[in-house]
């Protein structure tokens, strides 16, 4: 998938995203007429966003700790096992210590020095290898994918998809058969590469969208404007 900026047009997209399981499911319909355009100056923008600070951003907070401390481990264990009953213990250990210890490496391999958004023009510009936002959540997904849960699932999200924010990605566990919704947003890109975690419904900065589900939202605008 390409890069594109978002600009608002007076035409209205009928097409929505919807969200939520069972008795939650509601429809959240996308900014009027947001539409995707090719970017030509792909790094311009890019500068002028961290410059104003119109994105997904946060600091890299001075006062958190690089180290994997066990007691954030166990936090987060018990955190996955407060999804459900059905949560095996030893796989809510695994993968709370792989969240934490693949960020960390994650951390080293993408060369994070600065905050999310300078390493970002920085990746954009070539200076360093990887580090966007969506490069940490594909890396997460695809480590933790690995490991064959039997009672937890991996989920992919996007955030900002259809306003003039950044749009931002993450992975997500949830139970087994779970959704988006039902689980826990894992983001180590929010504080340059120390795990951020929060219940998915209690992020206190995003709201979270399945990523398969913006992705067909962007294929029906691109044909709506099409046509």
């Amino acid at each position: 998938m390409g890069t594109y900026e978002k600009i608002e047009l007076t035409a209205a997209v009928t097409s929505t995203i919807r969200y939520g399981r069972g008795s939650d499911d509601r429809t959240r319909p996308a900014s009027p007429g947001s539409v995707l355009i090719p970017l030509t100056c792909l790094h311009l923008l890019t500068l002028l966003a961290f410059l104003v600070l119109a994105a997904c951003s946060s600091p890299l907070a001075s006062d958190r700790r690089d180290d994997v401390a066990q007691v954030d481990v166990h936090a987060l264990k018990a955190a996955f096992l407060g999804l459900g009953p059905g949560i095996d213990p030893q796989e809510a250990l695994r993968a709370a210590r792989i969240a934490y210890e693949y960020a960390a490496i994650l951390k080293a391999e993408y060369q994070i020095e600065d905050p999310p958004l300078i390493h970002n023009a920085k990746v954009n510009f070539g200076a360093k290898p990887r580090g966007l936002c969506w490069h940490w959540a594909e890396d997460i997904e695809r480590r933790l994918q690995a490991e064959a849960f039997e009672t937890l699932e991996v989920h992919r999200a996007i955030t900002n998809a259809t306003n003039l924010r950044i749009e931002h990605s993450t992975a997500i566990i949830s139970p087994k058969g779970g959704w988006i919704y039902d689980g826990i947003v894992l983001d180590p890109w929010r504080y340059g590469g120390v795990l951020f975690w929060s219940a998915t419904r209690d992020d206190p900065n995003y709201d979270w969208y399945p990523q398969v589900q913006v992705f067909a939202a962007k294929r029906r605008a691109r044909g709506f404007f099409r046509d």
